[in-house]
């Protein structure tokens, strides 16, 4: 089999990347054991500012303005619903935290997504008597309906390999790369938090970030937007809400855990007083960096394999561009931004 590239991995990053070489004419085939599960287990919600702090995301807007039509063109490919469009309420603690948005709407970068006008709590099951702050151009991309749905398409079509990939076996040739039968002129690794076994790129500063969620069943919620505390609650179908997520750096394991639970109940207590029933929790290693900024280019030593990871928490809203760059850099040259491109590290390939 003869094929322009080869990519390792199945998650968002590979998704993204895939869609680049199909938009492209570029052939390709995808390998994978399913054994990282961040994209799996993310909540899925794009989001251009950081709630806590009332600042805007990393390049916030062009970002955005690239992946919700990545999103919307994938919906029509695959024939499902994967763009939810809800507003995120930020809940207020006080009055000191009403007036740190009203001076945060002032911001160029952040005018176009709050709402100077705040929203009085009328839900009788939610605890915010200070109300909320509204932020637009929000979300939730249904990431398992995605992962799964594009990887039944790609086997439909002969390009998905259900294995676990064995790096012994990729062999560097004059014309690119040979993995077993496959020739391919370029490899990308979007393995997420397996980075650790791959002996190209393990060295790089990927930390991982174990994030855990809950998804409960509450009827009397009766919740449309996501609420932000020190929590979101994401709405779901049948009354069912997402709540997380927690953030644990030295379990790397992807089994959930009693103290997360706990840990997610006791904020979600403080948020609402109805009745709720706690029906599925999962986990996952979320693919952070030290300076949380992802992880996109080429080897030092090795032409024709590249890297596509690091995406962190907010893999969702930065996956797209970030394809679009790695695409750009192999086929035209382009150069990476410096932020993202993994020369900063080069010291680690030493």
């Amino acid at each position: 089999m003869n094929c322009d590239y080869i990519i390792v991995g199945s998650g968002l990053a590979s998704i993204m990347f895939a869609e680049q070489l199909r938009t492209h004419q570029k052939s390709f085939v995808v390998i994978s054991d399913r054994s990282q599960q961040a994209s799996l287990v993310a909540s899925g919600l794009y989001n251009p500012v950081v709630l806590k702090r009332f600042t805007a995301a990393w390049n916030a807007a062009s970002h955005l303005e690239t992946a919700i039509p990545k999103y919307i063109s994938l919906e029509k490919l695959l024939g499902v619903k994967l763009d939810y469009v809800v507003p995120i309420h930020r809940v207020f603690n006080s009055v000191q935290e009403q007036n740190n948005w009203f001076l945060a709407c002032d911001k160029p970068l952040l005018t176009p997504f709050l709402n100077p006008k705040l929203v009085d709590n009328k839900n009788n099951s939610v605890k915010a008597p200070f109300g909320f702050g509204e932020v637009n151009a929000t979300g939730r991309i249904d990431t398992q309906k995605l992962i799964e749905s594009y990887r039944t398409f790609l086997s439909q079509m002969n390009q998905y390999i259900s294995a676990t990939f064995d790096y012994e076996a990729l062999i560097e040739t004059p014309e690119g790369l040979c993995y077993e039968s496959i020739q391919a002129k370029h490899i990308v690794f979007t393995e997420g938090f397996g980075i650790h076994k791959n002996p190209y790129f393990k060295q790089l500063p990927l930390e991982g970030t174990k994030g855990e969620l809950i998804t409960i069943y509450a009827p009397q919620l009766q919740l449309t937007p996501i609420l932000k505390s020190s929590i979101f609650v994401i709405p779901m179908e049948g009354d069912h809400y997402l709540v997380g997520s927690t953030y644990e750096w030295t379990d790397k394991t992807n089994i959930p855990t009693s103290e997360a639970k706990s840990q997610l109940l006791e904020k979600l207590e403080r948020l609402v007083t109805c009745d709720f029933e706690v029906v599925n929790q999962r986990a996952g290693i979320r693919p952070t960096v030290s300076d949380r900024r992802p992880l996109v280019g080429r080897h030092p030593n090795h032409q024709k394999m590249y890297v596509l990871n690091g995406l962190g928490t907010r893999g969702v809203l930065i996956a797209p561009a970030m394809a679009e760059a790695l695409y750009a850099f192999i086929e035209t040259d382009a150069p990476l931004p410096e932020e993202i491109d993994i020369s900063r590290f080069s010291a680690v390939f030493s």
